[in-house]
């Protein structure tokens, strides 16, 4: 089974499910770009780790970090390898130095731990041209015929279009890091919505 290496590309609030998040992900080798719903907190600590921010108060994925740490225990990689009705099905590869243990996991956190732990995040070449749209970086669209994704109801496709024909320079845009900093504070987290406007006004400095 070949599998193809993914990376984020870009992560943008979703206009049509409000509170929730859509996440890019990018095959590293060509130009299929395969576009996730993942939840708010997901969201968050994916943005914290992209922007470099520690917070001061741990959520549970630092938790996680501080355990793998404390017991040697390291993740490897991130691997989705299955695509049924939707659903992307995930698995956490991780190692102790003497053995691997898998363990399955939500998509969106386990790509959010993927960005603690600085982990490769893999897919099947299957899952690829299922689920992958090809779009150039550019917004343009190859002279190939491109896959359908009509079970992936949930995601907009103007949504995900205007999302790469902006070809952001940035993954997070301080639009949605305000959205981030808003929800925040609605759900009484003010260290985050501190250092999320900390981030903010550093950004809009430069």
């Amino acid at each position: 089974m070949k599998r193809k290496e993914l990376k984020i590309l870009g992560l943008s609030y979703s206009q049509t499910q409000i509170g929730s998040y859509v996440i890019v992900l990018t095959d590293k080798k060509s130009v299929r770009k395969i576009p996730l719903i993942i939840r708010a907190n997901e969201a968050q600590k994916i943005a914290l780790e992209l922007e470099g921010i520690k917070s001061t108060r741990p959520l549970i994925y630092d938790v996680i970090k501080s355990l793998s740490d404390a017991y040697m225990i390291d993740v490897q990689e991130i691997f989705i390898y299955q695509l049924l009705e939707g659903i992307f099905y995930t698995k956490i590869i991780t190692s102790n130095g003497l053995e691997d243990f898998e363990f399955d996991c939500p998509v969106g956190d386990a790509i959010a731990i993927s960005t603690i732990f600085k982990c490769p995040i893999y897919t099947t070449g299957e899952i690829l041209e299922t689920a992958g749209v090809i779009i150039n970086d550019d917004g343009t669209t190859p002279e190939e015929e491109n896959d359908d994704i009509d079970d992936m109801d949930d995601i907009d496709d103007d949504e995900f279009l205007d999302f790469i024909d902006d070809k952001p320079k940035r993954v997070v845009s301080v639009s949605d890091l305000e959205k981030m900093m808003q929800q925040a504070i609605e759900n009484e987290e003010y260290e985050i919505a501190a250092e999320l406007r900390d981030r903010i006004q550093n950004l809009k400095e430069e």
